[in-house]
């Protein structure tokens, strides 16, 4: 038994319920070949596919990917929204406090022990957001990145 290909990035949109537009294909590629983006740097990838696209276009194209579950919006205290394709796990993020470098943590120990709260004061807990702050090697180093 052969496996079936993964869908297609038009197919996803389209199981989303998002119209399939060429900006919104370029967009959710970017994002996902990107690591942890900045609007600018999705418009810019964006640009880079397809052409000219203005800033509220491609807020508008995020906030519809995002809202259908296919782009993750992060905002660490400080510093401007980024935006990365890892969906659908309880994974975290490390910060460097000096050149603002994003990258994944994946939960310390078991399965997403941090959805289990101390006291969830009757909450249905299906998500945790914890952001690690440090310095990256490059900088603890001296090196800029």
């Amino acid at each position: 038994m052969t496996a079936s290909p993964p869908p297609t990035t038009a197919e996803e949109l389209r199981g989303a319920g998002l119209r399939v537009t060429a900006a919104r294909v370029a967009l959710l590629e970017t994002v996902r070949a990107g690591d942890h983006l900045d609007v600018e740097a999705i418009a810019s990838g964006i640009r880079h596919r397809v052409g000219h696209i203005s800033l509220q276009a491609v807020y508008e194209a995020l906030h519809a990917l995002t809202a259908a579950g296919l782009v993750r919006r992060i905002e660490p205290a400080g510093h401007p929204a980024r935006y990365e394709g890892r969906v659908g796990d309880n994974h975290h993020h490390i910060v460097c406090r000096s050149c603002g470098t994003v990258a994944d943590v994946d939960c310390a120990v078991g399965d997403a022990p941090c959805l289990t709260a101390s006291d969830d004061r009757g909450f249905a807990i299906d998500e945790a957001e914890v952001v690690y702050w440090g310095v990256c090697p490059d900088c603890s180093t001296g090196r800029s990145s």
